[in-house]
């Protein structure tokens, strides 16, 4: 436990000094359709989708996250099924044809490989679109394994800005001859995920504006508080109710 915990604090440092600029780019696009009533749509597959939950309808988290969950992609409905569908060309056309989307609403894709049908061909789609995408990948991971799309590209090769969760290759951080053991590429997602919302939160505070976000419902107030937020995104966030 003692190794896990200072390997993962170095890739939390690692985050910090690599990433922060990437991050802020990422955090101002996502300012910027927020300021104009837009959502900002988070897409993933397997383990990844826990990003799109992260910032999803969290106590002091950001009101305009549209969390793109699909359950048959998601290891509680078949674990094994899900890494067979994230496979399956022409999957992500379906998925994204039933989304509610404005003009100039951002995205965010997270793959650890990058490599799979789903999240490769969403984000070619994205783009057709002429969407701003956000990409969290595994540059290490990704860099060492093949596409396994019939585009033959990789996640990274479509985002406009480029979040690197510095996992290692296999997601394990401990070695072992038997394998790689310690996943780490859900804490950095989630670290990612949260100083996202705190660069958001700053442009918003450097505006002289309040941000709109959730306060806990465990909270006085907070039910009343989020009520107004609810009816103002029902009709565009799908999984609000």
């Amino acid at each position: 436990m003692k190794e896990y915990f200072e390997k993962v604090e170095q890739l939390i440092k690692d985050i910090n000094d690599q990433e922060d600029n990437n991050i802020k780019k990422a955090a101002l696009l996502m300012y910027q359709a927020m300021r104009k009533e837009l959502l900002v749509h988070v897409f993933a597959t397997g383990h990844s989708h826990m990003f799109a939950e992260e910032l999803f309808y969290r106590a002091g988290g950001l009101v305009q996250i549209n969390p793109i969950l699909i359950p048959p992609l998601m290891q509680h409905e078949g674990a094994v099924r899900s890494t067979q569908l994230e496979r399956k060309p022409g999957y992500a056309k379906q998925i994204f044809d039933e989304l509610d989307i404005k003009k100039d609403e951002v995205f965010i894709i997270v793959s650890n490989s990058g490599i799979n049908s789903v999240p490769v061909e969403f984000a070619s789609i994205v783009k057709e679109h002429h969407h701003p995408l956000i990409v969290i990948t595994s540059m290490e991971m990704t860099k060492k394994v093949n596409p396994r799309n019939n585009l033959n590209k990789k996640l990274y090769e479509f985002g406009d800005v480029v979040i690197d969760n510095h996992a290692p290759y296999g997601d394990g951080i401990i070695k072992k001859d038997y394998g790689r053991i310690g996943a780490v590429s859900s804490i950095a997602g989630n670290y990612i995920a949260q100083s996202l919302v705190l660069e958001v939160i700053n442009l918003y505070e450097q505006d002289g504006l309040t941000p709109p976000i959730y306060l806990s419902s465990n909270t006085p107030g907070g039910d009343e508080h989020n009520k107004i937020l609810f009816e103002k995104y029902q009709k565009r966030i799908k999984s609000l109710y």
